[in-house]
């Protein structure tokens, strides 16, 4: 039985992840500042899974976990991932997103030099890209502090690769999301948000930028690509994306069709407003503070290596992904 160290478990991707390598047969060893209750069936996957305490951002910690479980997989999804937290933290962005994946390849380098690590990249990493759409080979260019913690991580794993071969494949992740999503990212924001105005529990949605676009795919599908980067032949670097860019704007209009609003939009820049056909109610506002310091507006990968080397593809569309989040959430109200 193949045992696969997962830390970030306890994100979306930590779920859908371990979900994927229980019915793969494997043994999961998560790592976390400690084991959670079981407290209803959305969560009963716990008991299936053995936890460590631990803390990438610790060295000491890191080796010890692996001294103690020597796994044959490592996937590392730790990661301060809310890019506006970047900016109001940066050095707890890069302890977790910078040093901590190297704790990990310097402890493996040491200790169990033959097991294979996944680094969750992400597409941050490209910034204001040079190229439309990125590949593995755009430039970096990263323009937060997510980004360019996230592109030392990145950096560092080739070196490690390059010079002790060690096993590491880089998924450079594109948006992707879930029903699992915190609300303080947008997606679920904006679908968590029809459903409280669908119900009558909130008036309005407050956004920043409509025209930021995104390539948006499923958390589950994005996964599959990680467990099969490690079944590869070679560690190899892989973009991990739908090939579409759609905008928060459209992604609006989706989540509250779905929520049982047509809306229209009027306005333009900071005086847009997203309105509901059949009441004239303004549901969707702009608010300047929810944009970002060096917005990225576009961002659009394509995933043409991880389909030819891994035979990945992506199984949810953006319609059934929006469709997904927004289903969730409204039955999740209807049964409060």
């Amino acid at each position: 039985m193949k045992k696969a160290l997962i830390t970030g478990i306890f994100g979306q991707d930590g779920f859908y992840l371990s979900d994927l390598l229980l019915k793969q047969g494997y043994k999961i060893i998560g790592v976390a500042p400690s084991k959670p209750e079981i407290t209803d069936a959305s969560n009963s996957w716990i008991g299936d899974i053995e936890f460590v305490r631990g803390d990438v951002s610790s060295f000491d910690s890191v080796s010890a976990i692996i001294k103690a479980v020597k796994p044959d997989e490592i996937y590392n999804l730790a990661a301060r991932s809310f890019v506006m937290d970047s900016w109001a933290g940066p050095s707890a962005s890069a302890l977790c997103n910078a040093v901590g994946p190297v704790n990990i390849f310097d402890s493996v380098n040491k200790i169990k030099p033959d097991a294979r690590i996944f680094q969750a990249s992400t597409c941050e990493i490209f910034g204001d890209a040079l190229d439309n759409p990125q590949t593995e080979d755009t430039i970096f260019r990263p323009e937060t502090p997510y980004g360019i913690s996230k592109l030392y991580a990145h950096l560092m794993a080739l070196n490690y690769r390059k010079n002790f071969n060690l096993f590491i494949s880089c998924g450079i992740l594109f948006n992707h999301e879930s029903p699992l999503r915190p609300e303080n990212f947008v997606t679920r924001k904006i679908t968590s948000s029809a459903a409280r105005i669908r119900f009558g529990l909130q008036e309005r949605l407050e956004l920043g930028n409509l025209n930021a676009k995104r390539d948006w795919g499923f958390a589950g599908d994005y996964v599959r690509a990680m467990y099969l980067s490690l079944q590869n032949d070679c560690p190899e670097d892989f973009v991990i994306a739908s090939g579409e860019a759609r905008s928060v704007r459209e992604f609006c209009s989706l989540a509250f069709r779905y929520a049982g609003f047509e809306i229209v939009w009027e306005g333009r820049d900071l005086d847009e407003k997203g309105i509901d056909v059949k009441t004239g109610k303004t549901l969707i506002e702009v608010n300047p503070a929810f944009f970002r310091p060096s917005e990225v507006n576009f961002y659009r990968g394509l995933p043409l290596k991880a389909e030819k080397l891994l035979h990945w593809k992506r199984l949810v569309s953006f319609e059934e992904l929006v469709f997904k989040m927004t289903e969730s959430d409204l039955q999740d109200l209807s049964k409060k």
